[in-house]
């Protein structure tokens, strides 16, 4: 299975398979936090970088055959995450969706299917956006 590493100055992407894994370059204090198959939570300063990381793994040629394997053609769409809710009391934003622990690095590192990615990316810039009003 041929692996492909994208870097960008806060998120390091690896790409096996169909599944992508995302490790912040320095850990923030508490997160990222993921309960596996259920959600994540990042804190708020890093959805605009997080956000970016997305994009980067769209660019990847690796995503657009995950994207044209997959059987559900609704797969990549944003109704597969909930909208981001923010936490004041954490400063965390919480989404609820299929993302997973990595085996190797729970505390470090998350992982998502390829076909989910737009579909989280779709829903972070809306956060991003409402929040700029």
């Amino acid at each position: 299975m041929a692996t492909t590493t994208t870097e960008t100055p806060h998120w390091t992407i690896g790409t096996a398979g169909d599944v992508a894994t995302f490790t912040r370059v320095r850990p923030a204090p508490g997160g990222p936090r993921v309960w596996s198959g259920r959600g994540l939570a990042l804190p708020e300063a890093d959805l605009p970088t997080f956000g970016k990381a997305l994009g980067e793994v769209m660019k990847l040629p690796v995503y657009w055959s995950a994207r044209a394997r997959a059987e559900d053609r609704s797969a990549g769409e944003q109704d597969v995450w909930s909208a981001p809710r923010h936490d004041p009391d954490d400063g965390f934003v919480h989404i609820a969706g299929p993302c997973h622990l990595p085996a190797e690095e729970p505390e470090a590192a998350f992982t998502l299917s390829l076909v989910h990615v737009r579909g989280l990316r779709v829903r972070i810039a809306a956060y991003l956006r409402d929040r700029e009003l």
